[in-house]
């Protein structure tokens, strides 16, 4: 059965906007999970999130104090639908990401970020799955803020980015 998870990095809650988005809890709503690839800035947006799903996959970030780093790791891992997936705030800069992290995580199938704010979609040569939802508070340089959906069935990846 197809599981569908809410992608999000770079909340910046309550700094970069009062509380997530309404596309974002709507999503929210329909989907089985929420993987969050760091910079919560706020306990209350993981505590919402964990209330409202039984499955929240989440690292912490640049931008999270003490509370979030003693609660989230800096590398999650899950299998889930066939899927390795592996989840970290930061990869570097942009030129030789695909190299560096096919490097840093060959046992995983699916690699979300974040920290950039750009969202992202790429593969290595060997099949690593690079995916950066953006972010759905703070949208920096890029036309819109944004977040993903996964969709994991049975090893099969599907990916859709959405604008706020």
């Amino acid at each position: 059965m197809p599981l569908r998870l809410l992608v999000l990095a770079d909340t910046h809650l309550p700094k970069r906007a009062k509380a997530l988005p309404q596309a974002v809890l709507d999503a929210l709503a329909a989907t089985d999970g929420v993987v969050h690839a760091g910079d919560w800035v706020d306990t209350a947006t993981l505590d919402a999130l964990q209330q409202r799903s039984s499955l929240v996959l989440g690292v912490a970030g640049n931008n999270d104090g003490p509370d979030l780093h003693a609660r989230l790791p800096e590398v999650a891992r899950a299998e889930l639908e066939g899927v390795r997936l592996a989840v970290v705030h930061e990869t570097g800069a942009a030129a030789g990401r695909e190299r560096r992290m096919a490097a840093a995580f060959p046992d995983a199938d699916v690699l979300v970020f974040g920290h950039s704010h750009i969202p992202w979609d790429t593969a290595t040569p060997g099949g690593l799955r690079l995916l950066n939802p953006g972010s759905p508070t703070d949208r920096r340089r890029q036309p819109r803020c944004t977040f993903g959906l996964l969709t994991l069935d049975a090893g099969a990846v599907r990916w859709e980015l959405r604008a706020v």
